[in-house]
């Protein structure tokens, strides 16, 4: 019987992104954001938008992670929400036709 749980197989083997081991785990949202967003502009695998497959990633996680997740843990990962919107906003608009 394998160990590890169908949210392991969603992150490794779907249309997710391939993010930094640990990335979780951090303190700053900011190096959260910047590192999900690398993540995202460089997918082939991703559906959606960077942003969208950003924000879907992290929301993943943190839904996944549930109870397991401190107070000060998901008060980052929800700081992070708020840095990837501007990290991923800011590059959109720039390139948003006119």
């Amino acid at each position: 019987m394998s160990k590890h749980k169908w949210s392991q197989d969603v992150t490794e083997q779907s249309d997710a992104l391939d993010l930094d081991e640990g990335l979780f785990k951090q303190t700053d949202p900011k190096t959260i954001a910047l590192s999900l967003k690398r993540s995202a502009e460089h997918s082939h695998r991703r559906k959606g938008t960077p942003l969208q497959s950003a924000m879907s990633m992290l929301t993943f996680y943190i839904n996944r992670a549930g109870d397991n997740l401190s107070v000060k843990q998901r008060h980052i990962l929800e700081k992070t929400k708020d840095e990837l919107r501007m990290a991923l906003s800011k590059k959109e608009k720039r390139h948003a036709p006119r």
